[in-house]
């Protein structure tokens, strides 16, 4: 397995996983999220996959088969009066294949994002997670990550 940074020949394998993660939320959440749907389309994942701010890093195997991935975004606090300067990586999604989980590739990926976050400068990763995902979230939990704040609903 090679982590890298991802490329436009990995769009079919990101499209792949993205409905894997969309899957997972429609059926838990499915008065927010549309079944069958994923979260960006090929001219968004294109535009992602050019910037620098927004890199996705990929577990691959040696057939160069798309494992699982991490989209991440750099996020930099600058000059505010309430909040001081610092600098983090956000992971907007993290997914390894329902088929190749148990292998430690979720683990590795978190642990590239670790690496080239510190090396950007980064002094923290965060990353969202639906409470209805509660494999993700004990997954997290594993690596050591802990609550930063929670988001309240109250249906009506």
């Amino acid at each position: 397995m090679n982590i890298r940074r991802a490329k436009e020949s990995d769009i079919e394998g990101l499209n792949a996983l993205l409905y894997q993660v969309h899957r997972i939320h429609a059926e838990g959440r499915p008065d927010i999220f549309r079944l069958g749907n994923k979260k960006y389309n090929d001219e968004e994942l294109c535009a992602i996959l050019a910037c620098d701010t927004t890199p996705i890093f990929v577990a691959v195997d040696d057939e160069e088969k798309v494992l699982g991935y991490a989209f991440c975004i750099y996020e930099e606090t600058k000059n505010n009066p309430s909040l001081m300067d610092r600098k983090t990586v956000y992971i907007d999604d993290l997914c390894v294949d329902a088929t190749e989980r148990g292998q430690h590739i979720g683990t590795a990926l978190y642990d590239y994002v670790k690496e080239q976050a510190k090396s950007e400068g980064c002094v923290a990763v965060t990353l969202n997670v639906w409470c209805l995902n509660e494999g993700a979230m004990r997954f997290y939990e594993t690596l050591g990550m802990k609550p930063l704040k929670v988001v309240m609903e109250d249906i009506l």
